[in-house]
C-alpha cells in the first residue's frame, strides 16, 4: 500500500521561499573563486549582449553612409560576436564544474551523514528514500547550480540592462512596456507558490517510489516464493502511478505559467511596436532607433520568459535542497560525546552490563532487557541462549552501542560506551552476525573487509581458519571470483564462513558471534566451531545460539527469558538445575530439535 514517507527528516518545518537554496552556501564557499570566475565571465557575456543592438542600429542608420564606414560597423559587430561566443563558452565550462564539484560533495556528504546513522534512523526512513535524496534530487540541484542559477542570473543582467537601454532609446514605448509587467509578475506570484508545493510533493512520491521498487527488488526470490509478483508490481504501480499525478500537476501548473507569461508578454510588445512603426512614419524616431528598440525587447521579452520557467526549476531544487538539509542535520539518537575518552590499549575486553533496561523505539510496550547486570571476563567466552525474542541479540546490538540503554550502562574495562568514539572502541571488536553480509566484489575483497591492509597470504590463511579455502579456490577465478550482490553466487553456509573467515582476519581482542553457525550443515558446523574454539583463545567472546550443541564447551551459558537473566552456570549446571536450559536440552538433544 502506498504511504507517503515518515522518519526524523519529516519533522523539520518545511520552508515556503526559495531561499532554501541557501542550504547549499556551506558546499559553494570552498571554491569561491571559482564561482567568482564564473561571475565574472556572466556579467560581461550579458554586457556583450546589450551591446550588441547597438552596432545594429549602427548599421541599419549607416547604410546609406560610405563603405568604409559600413565596413568599420559591421567588424565591430563581428569582433563582439566572438567575444560573446567565447565568454558563454567559458561561462558554461566554469558554471558547470561548479555545480558538478558541488554535487559531488553534497553526495559524500549526505551518504557520510547517513551511513553512521544507528538503527533507529534505519527504522523510520526507507534506504530507497535515501537513494532518491542522494540521486534525484541532487540531479536537480546540478541543473540549478550547473545551470539554472547562472541563465537566471544572465537573464535577470539583460532584464535591468535591456529595461535601461530601452529607456535610453525611447522613453515614450518604454513605458508603455512597463505598464505589462504587473501582468506578468502577478501569474508569477500566484502559479509560483502552487507549483512549489507540487514541486515538493513530486518528490516525495518519487522517494516512495525508489523505496518501494529497493525493498521489493531486494526480496524478490520471497516475493516469487509467495507467487506475489503481480501483487507487488501492483504495488509499486500505484505508487509510480500516484508520483506520475503529481508530476503531472506540476507540469500543467508550470506549462500553464508559462503560456500566460509569454502570451501577455509578447501581446504587449507587438502593441508597443505598433506604436513604435507609427513613430518611423512620422520621423519621431529613426529605423536604427526601432531596430534596436525592438532588439532589445525580444532580449527583454527573453529574459522574462526564461526567468518565468526558471523560477519553477529553482522552486524544485530549492524543495530538493530542503530535503538533502534536512538529511545532513537530522539528529541521530546515539552520538559521539564531545571529548571522548580513548579507550586505554591493550583493550582487556572486560564486558559489563549494570542494571540495563531498553526498549526498542518500534516496540515501546516491549522490554527487550529488563534490569540485566552481566559481566563477561577478559578471555571468557559466554554463551547466551534462550527462546526467540528473549534479548540475546539486543544485547549483541548494545554492545556495539547501535542503542543505548535507557537505565544502567554498558561497558568495556569499566568505561561507560556513552564516554567512547564508537569508532573508537568498535576497531576492538570482531562480528559474525545471523544474516552475513556479502557486498558485490570478489570473495578476497569481502574477507579483506575485515581488516582492508591485510596482506592475500593473510586473507588465505582466515580463509583457512574458517575452514572456507577448499570451496573459495574451487570457484572459477579462486579468491578473486565475483560472488555477486549479496554474495548470490554462494549458499547459506558458505556466506556463514565468508563472514566468519572475515571476523578472524580481523584480530580483536572482542568476538561477536550472533547465530554464526546456525546456516551450516553439521559437517561444516563441526568444523567451523573447531575453528571458533580456536579463535576464541584469549579473546572474550559472547557467542548468540539457538543450537545447544554450538555452546556447551562455553566457558558460561547465560540463559535469557523475557528479556531477563533467569540461570546461568556450565553446560552441566544448567542441566542439573533443571529450569528452562535443561528443558530446552531435553527437547533438542533428545530429539534432535533445533528450535528456540
Amino acid at each position: 500500500m502506498a504511504r507517503r514517507p515518515q522518519g526524523p527528516v519529516e519533522d523539520r518545518p518545511r520552508t515556503k521561499r526559495i531561499g532554501a537554496l541557501r542550504g547549499l552556501e556551506p558546499f559553494i564557499r570552498p571554491y569561491k573563486k571559482l564561482a567568482a570566475l564564473a561571475l565574472a565571465a556572466l556579467v560581461t557575456t550579458a554586457s556583450i549582449s546589450l551591446i550588441l543592438p547597438l552596432a545594429v542600429r549602427r548599421v541599419v542608420d549607416g547604410f546609406n553612409e560610405g563603405a568604409e564606414l559600413l565596413d568599420y560597423y559591421f567588424t565591430a559587430a563581428l569582433v563582439i560576436a566572438g567575444l560573446l561566443a567565447l565568454g558563454t563558452g567559458l561561462r558554461y565550462y566554469l558554471v558547470t564544474r561548479l555545480g558538478e564539484r558541488v554535487v559531488a560533495d553534497i553526495r559524500k556528504a549526505v551518504f557520510a551523514r547517513v551511513m553512521g546513522m544507528s538503527p533507529a534512523f534505519y527504522e523510520r526512513v526507507l534506504t530507497g528514500e535515501i537513494l532518491s535524496r542522494i540521486t534525484t534530487d541532487t540531479t536537480l540541484i546540478l541543473s540549478v547550480v550547473g545551470s539554472s542559477v547562472s541563465v537566471a542570473l544572465r537573464n535577470l543582467i539583460l532584464l535591468m540592462g535591456g529595461m535601461v537601454m530601452l529607456w535610453l532609446t525611447s522613453a515614450k514605448l518604454t513605458g508603455l512596456v512597463l505598464l505589462i509587467v504587473p501582468a506578468v509578475v502577478v501569474p508569477i506570484i500566484i502559479l509560483g507558490r502552487r507549483l512549489r508545493k507540487l514541486s515538493r510533493e513530486n518528490q516525495d512520491w518519487i522517494a516512495v517510489s525508489s523505496g518501494s521498487a529497493s525493498e521489493l527488488l531486494l526480496a524478490a526470490q520471497t516475493v516469487q516464493a509467495f507467487t506475489n509478483e503481480k501483487r507487488s508490481s501492483d504495488g509499486f504501480s500505484d505508487v509510480t502511478e500516484k508520483s506520475y499525478t503529481a508530476a503531472m500537476k506540476r507540469v500543467t501548473t508550470r506549462a500553464l505559467m508559462t503560456v500566460i507569461v509569454i502570451f501577455l508578454v509578447f501581446a504587449g510588445i507587438v502593441g508597443v511596436l505598433w506604436i513604435g512603426a507609427r513613430d518611423v512614419r512620422l520621423e519621431a524616431m529613426s529605423v536604427g532607433e526601432l531596430v534596436q528598440f525592438v532588439i532589445y525587447a525580444v532580449i527583454v521579452t527573453g529574459a522574462v520568459g526564461a526567468l518565468s520557467e526558471i523560477w519553477g526549476e529553482l522552486q524544485r531544487a530549492a524543495g530538493a535542497t530542503e530535503r538533502l538539509v534536512e538529511l545532513l542535520h537530522t539528529k541521530d539518537t546515539i552520538s559521539d560525546p564531545a571529548r571522548p575518552v580513548v579507550l586505554p590499549r591493550p583493550v582487556k575486553g572486560r564486558i559489563g552490563f549494570d542494571g540495563v533496561s531498553f526498549h526498542y523505539p518500534s516496540r515501546p510496550g516491549t522490554s527487550a532487557l529488563e534490569g540485566v547486570s552481566l559481566t563477561i571476563e577478559p578471555g571468557e567466552t559466554v554463551a547466551l541462549v534462550g527462546p526467540s525474542g528473549a534479548g540475546k541479540t539486543t544485547v549483541v546490538q548494545l554492545i556495539q552501542r547501535f542503542w543505548d540503554p535507557e537505565t544502567g550502562r554498558v561497558s568495556i574495562d569499566g568505561h561507560d560506551l556513552k564516554t567512547l568514539s564508537r569508532a573508537d572502541f568498535r576497531r576492538e571488536i570482531a562480528l559474525v552476525p545471523q544474516d552475513p553480509v556479502i557486498f558485490a566484489a570478489s570473495a578476497r575483497e569481502n574477507i579483506r573487509f575485515g581488516r582492508p591492509e591485510a596482506s592475500d597470504a593473510e586473507v588465505e590463511a582466515a580463509a583457512r581458519a574458517a575452514h572456507a579455502h577448499d570451496f573459495l579456490a574451487a570457484l572459477p577465478q579462486g579468491y578473486d571470483t565475483f560472488v555477486g550482490e549479496r554474495g548470490v553466487m554462494l549458499s547459506g553456509g558458505q556466506k556463514q564462513r565468508v563472514a566468519i573467515a572475515r571476523a578472524i582476519l580481523r584480530d580483536a581482542p572482542i568476538l561477536l558471534l550472533d547465530e554464526a553457525t546456525s546456516a551450516l550443515d553439521a559437517e561444516s558446523e563441526r568444523a567451523v566451531q573447531d575453528a571458533v574454539e580456536t579463535l576464541a583463545r584469549g579473546r572474550t567472546t559472547v557467542i548468540v545460539a539457538h543450537r545447544l550443541a554450538t555452546v556447551k564447551k562455553a566457558d558460561r551459558i547465560v540463559v535469557f527469558d523475557g528479556g531477563r537473566i533467569v540461570a546461568q552456570g556450565t553446560h552441566e549446571q544448567l542441566v542439573a538445575e533443571g529450569g528452562l536450559y535443561a528443558r530446552l536440552a531435553r527437547l533438542q538433544f533428545t530429539h534432535g530439535a533445533d528450535e528456540i
